[in-house]
């Protein structure tokens, strides 16, 4: 069968309003086109095994990276458990879910931007019950479809059971599943071309985005991955999930939007504080490449 009868085939499973608004509603979260997804990568929280004690102390460290990401021209911030490894495949530990709603519900009362939540390594359950709670936007799951070996283990998509939840919850139209395909840190237990996996994760898995990254955290997608996942899905917003930093914010011209992590840090490493500069240098560069297209 060929991809474009494919396409118009899985599209027929998605509502209408949905096939002609993907992009629409993605830009629309973020009130500009290609957005900076900013991360807030969150210091070891209760119950892993390098927390300190002192929940304070994680969220002013929190808070002070969401603002410096605000000022520094992000579209949004993500809210992720970064420093909680070895990560759970899923968690739904209260004390998690509990430490990840007050520490988003608190960044949410001191920076006005649209709010994403990521809790490590594939928690969908209790990442929709979070953003729920705190009126986050959208959530980022690393397996949504297929099945990856990672170093937390074999890791199954669990498409079938996230869209039930967010019904169940009320947050279909207010809670967007951004999903990432050949994730990082991990390998496919069966390899199947980038074109399929586009185009089940998007239209079979109801994924409202497709995250596409490197093999690790400072390496960016290769544009012939980009062009592929853009040809198989054209009508899907694609973010770039890895590598972003002031030299590779031109890749944005392939993409719809970015994750910002560690190009965010003071010197590039990923556990100090976000260096407001240097996010508002990678935001210009983000802003060249929306005139650019302008043009």
């Amino acid at each position: 069968m060929q991809p474009d009868i494919i396409h118009k085939k899985f599209m027929i499973n998605r509502k209408k309003e949905e096939q002609k608004n993907m992009k629409t509603s993605f830009t629309n979260i973020f009130g500009v086109e290609k957005p900076v997804l900013g991360m807030v990568h969150l210091g070891p929280l209760p119950g892993s095994p390098l927390y300190e004690g002192n929940i304070d102390q994680v969220l002013e460290a929190a808070i002070r990276d969401a603002k410096s990401l605000e000022k520094g021209g992000a579209s949004s911030v993500m809210v992720e458990n970064f420093n909680d490894y070895p990560f759970y495949p899923e968690t739904e530990e209260p004390e998690t879910v509990a430490a990840m709603t007050l520490i988003a519900h608190e960044i949410r009362r001191e920076v006005k931007l649209p709010m994403g939540i990521n809790i490590l390594r594939n928690s969908w359950k209790s990442a929709l019950a979070v953003a729920g709670t705190v009126g986050a936007d959208f959530i980022r799951l690393n397996v949504l479809t297929d099945a990856y070996v990672t170093d937390q283990g074999l890791i199954n998509g669990t498409a079938h059971l996230v869209a039930r939840y967010r019904k169940f919850l009320g947050l279909e139209k207010k809670v967007k599943i951004f999903a990432d395909i050949q994730t990082k840190h991990a390998a496919p237990l069966a390899a199947r071309p980038i074109d399929v996996l586009a185009r089940d994760t998007a239209y079979r898995g109801m994924a409202d985005a497709i995250i596409l990254a490197g093999e690790e955290s400072a390496q960016p997608p290769s544009i012939e991955n980009l062009e592929a996942v853009r040809n198989a899905v054209p009508d899907v917003p694609i973010i770039i999930g890895s590598g972003m930093k002031v030299e590779t914010a031109n890749l944005l011209k392939y993409a719809d939007g970015a994750v910002f992590g560690y190009g965010a840090k003071i010197d590039d490493i990923m556990t100090n504080p976000v260096d407001e500069d240097k996010t508002r240098r990678f935001c210009e560069g983000v802003d060249r490449e929306r005139n650019s297209q302008l043009v």
